[in-house]
């Protein structure tokens, strides 16, 4: 493995296999729910017709109430949120229920299910 080990206050140890300056100044990711890897590239999720960011479940569910999806509740799995398209439809959006894990992934299925609505972003390059 190579990289570099950089040791935290608490004397826990991490390795930055690419080190660049940003890796090691960023401590917390500046959105909630983008890459927290070292040096990684925040990524935003951007309903395309505002050209809006969104920064919360609150927003991502009232613009995909506004493309036809709704929530489904599902007492199997408390600590999802899903949505569905409809009854006759077998897309299904399953996210997690704090907004601070909400990761690209989740971004890019949301992506491939509203293709023209969403798109993922470089983070640093939005605001």
């Amino acid at each position: 493995m190579s990289g570099v080990w950089i040791f935290d206050k608490n004397g826990v140890a991490r390795l930055i296999s690419n080190p660049t300056r940003e890796a090691f100044e960023q401590r917390e990711p500046p959105y909630p729910g983008t890459a927290t890897a070292p040096g990684a590239r925040p990524r935003v999720l951007v309903y395309l017709p505002a050209n809006q960011v969104i920064r919360s479940y609150s927003e991502l569910e009232q613009r995909l109430g506004e493309l036809g999806w709704t929530r489904y509740h599902n007492s199997n799995q408390p600590e999802l949120l899903q949505f569905h398209k409809s009854e006759n439809s077998a897309h299904l959006l399953s996210l997690p229920k704090d907004f601070s894990n909400f990761r690209p992934l989740h971004m890019y299925d949301i992506v491939v299910k509203n293709r023209t609505f969403f798109q993922v972003r470089d983070g640093a390059s939005v605001e």
